[in-house]
């Protein structure tokens, strides 16, 4: 029997291109596809596929979210992210979120398949650079290395700094997040105390300047 699959990813080219590649494979089915995390809750509760293949950046509810919500309503679910962020800052996320596995979407045409079917026999699928740096956490109880300042902000905390980065207003990041406007303007000052930040015009250069390095 085929491993069932669901792609959570609002790219419709890159669903596309994942879907073939998986399909491809004998012991593999490609059985939904959803592009939000919402979309992606009441799939996997109507197919209750084998294995997700999640993007962290989604419409509305994160992909760090979801994969939360998943691993709580579905424990024997495998999850893999596919993410064009680096792995530094959200490999680690992912897994503490409850993920069995990280690749980016760059090299997703040549490991998606090998992360799929090792993940799905009960393994994990990291870069040796961050199952290294899990296992020294691990072993060391405390994490391992000088954080970046980046990483001192919560799942949430780094999502509404993302949303600043693009443009978003406190209004639409709100409605994205299903949150009110206070409570992003809470995020906002925790954000700008976690990074030292003296005010909400630094807050919104810093946060451009990073999308700029980060996910250009």
């Amino acid at each position: 029997m085929a491993l069932e699959i669901i792609i959570v990813e609002d790219h419709p080219l890159m669903q596309k291109g994942m879907e073939m590649t998986l399909n491809a494979e004998i012991d593999m089915q490609v059985v939904g596809m959803a592009s939000s995390g919402e979309e992606a809750l009441s799939l996997v509760e109507k197919i209750r596929p084998k294995l997700a293949i999640v993007d962290i950046s989604l419409p509305g509810m994160s992909g760090l979210e979801l994969i939360k919500l998943l691993r709580a309503r579905h424990d024997d679910l495998r999850i893999l992210v596919v993410s064009r962020h680096e792995e530094d800052l959200f490999a680690e996320r992912a897994v503490r979120a409850g993920a069995q596995g990280y690749i980016m979407k760059i090299d997703a045409g040549e490991q998606v398949v090998d992360a799929v079917r090792k993940i799905a026999n009960g393994g994990i699928y990291l870069s040796d650079k961050i199952s290294s740096k899990l296992l020294m956490n691990l072993t060391s109880g405390h994490d391992a290395g000088e954080k970046s300042p980046y990483e001192l902000l919560s799942d949430r905390e780094l999502s509404v700094f993302r949303m600043i980065g693009k443009g978003r207003s406190t209004k639409e990041i709100a409605s994205r997040m299903h949150i009110s406007s206070k409570t992003v303007d809470t995020y906002k000052a925790r954000i700008r105390e976690k990074l030292n930040i003296a005010d909400g015009a630094g807050l919104l250069q810093q946060a451009v300047q990073w999308i700029r390095e980060k996910e250009q």
